[in-house]
């Protein structure tokens, strides 16, 4: 099968490169989304110092891995 050609001659992302870009950028809005609430959470419950950097850094993993994970899935469906 041929690869596409874009405009200029630039051939189009696979639809690996896709979802990998999809995840990317929904890792990166999950994290900032965790950032913020993971923030507010933490300190609304009292940790400080070291608890509160483990707390809002598990947060942000956790709300960056699952937007990133659907955001994924949505490209996915979209190749």
């Amino acid at each position: 099968m041929p690869v596409t050609v874009g405009p200029y001659g630039q051939s189009q992302p696979s639809c690996f490169d896709r979802v990998k870009m999809g995840f990317m950028m929904g890792f990166a809005v999950g994290m900032a989304a965790g950032a913020m609430f993971g923030t507010f959470s933490c300190l609304r419950i009292g940790m400080r110092g070291r608890e509160l950097m483990g707390g809002v850094g598990k947060t942000m993993m956790q709300s960056g891995g699952t937007f990133g994970t659907f955001m994924a899935i949505g490209m996915g469906i979209r190749c």
